[in-house]
């Protein structure tokens, strides 16, 4: 059950994001880490990405490659090819488990995101397949 408010905290803040707002840098960012939950907010809250799934922030701490490892477009790119996975699967509930894909991610190539958000997306995808077994895409880091 905590994945599917998990998942469906992500997935309804990735669709909460607005494409017609300019999207500020990582600098006016602030992240804000509460037990097992990751936030990240700009001042002006036009976008905002919450994460909550038990043991991702101190998988994050721990395991992911760390800020300025990869490019943002690195980023972009992976984030984009996972997000098409996800979204075939949660369109097929008979076939990919309904739990784990609960609904759409609605992630626009075209919006700037930012380095922080597309990082925490990234690594949350990364985190989400090695824990749940799944292969969204191509070989999996085991990071």
């Amino acid at each position: 059950m905590k994945t599917l408010v998990s998942i469906g905290f992500l997935l309804l803040v990735i669709i909460g994001c607005n494409s017609s707002k300019t999207i500020v840098g990582a600098n006016d960012n602030s992240m804000a880490k509460v037990s097992d939950t990751v936030k990240i907010a700009n001042d002006s809250l036009e976008y905002e990405v919450i994460i909550i799934d038990p043991g991702f922030s101190s998988w994050l701490a721990g395991r992911a490659r760390p800020r300025g490892y990869f490019e943002e477009s690195y980023f972009e790119i992976k984030n984009r090819i996972y997000v098409a996975e996800w979204n075939r699967r949660a369109m097929l509930p008979m076939q990919y488990n309904p739990n784990l894909y609960e609904m759409q991610i609605n992630y626009e190539p075209n919006i700037h995101y930012g380095y922080e958000v597309n990082y925490l997306i990234y690594n949350y995808f990364i985190y989400f397949q090695n824990r749940y077994n799944q292969q969204l895409a191509g070989f999996v880091p085991k990071q």
